[in-house]
């Protein structure tokens, strides 16, 4: 993978929304950072009031967002939830070697189909992902593929069933080689930021994100 490879967003290009508990913005073969989480990292009591509070600022700040509106959504929201995710919320269950190998092993598969990783780090209760989508394949697709497969089969190492992962997840469309370089430093430094240990957490680099310092 080469810098000319990479897609960033395109405010002239036609952008498809989807909305579940969040709203997703989607551009063919963009690249995008992902978060998704355990269903328990995050206290009930902290999301409740979260999401009133970010409702409210929405009904404020209706789309599309200039580049200054968008940055003040993440920094009052999107950090506010990065901050309790490396807090270390919740059972953590990714911290298990046999746990984070099937999250490794699922989000690798279809490394030069679906998509092509640039980075990913699996940490105890929320995995980040820097990619570039294949156009055939929706953002939608692909979180959930990820989600599915492994929900399904750390319930059965852990001998539990029900719902493992959080049903939505936190995506940002890459805006420019700067917003991508700094992409690829923060999941590179989210153990230290967590305080973690080398066997808490799987980080992996593709030769471009190995490159920059």
């Amino acid at each position: 993978m080469e810098w000319e490879d990479l897609r960033f967003f395109n405010p002239y290009a036609d952008v498809v929304e989807t909305q579940n508990r969040l709203p997703h913005w989607q551009q063919q073969g963009a690249v995008y950072f992902v978060t998704f989480r355990l269903g328990d990292a995050v206290p009930t009591h902290l999301r409740d009031d979260w999401l009133a509070e970010r409702d409210i600022w929405l009904s404020h700040h209706p789309e599309p967002w200039t580049d200054t509106i968008e940055r003040e959504y993440h920094e009052r929201f999107s950090s506010s939830i990065e901050q309790w995710l490396d807090a270390g919320h919740g059972s953590c269950v990714l911290a298990r070697t046999e746990c984070a190998q099937l999250v490794d092993d699922s989000v690798r598969f279809f490394d030069g189909s679906r998509y092509s990783l640039v980075s990913f780090i699996i940490m105890p209760n929320h995995v980040h992902a820097l990619f570039i989508m294949n156009s055939a394949w929706t953002l939608e697709q692909i979180v959930h593929s990820w989600k599915r497969f492994t929900a399904r089969r750390i319930n059965q190492v852990l001998g539990r069933a029900g719902n493992l992962w959080q049903r939505d997840y936190f995506d940002r469309l890459v805006r420019d080689a700067n917003h991508f370089s700094n992409c690829v430093r923060y999941i590179r430094k989210n153990p230290a930021i967590a305080n973690l240990k080398a066997r808490q957490y799987r980080l992996y680099e593709n030769d471009l994100a190995r490159a920059l310092e």
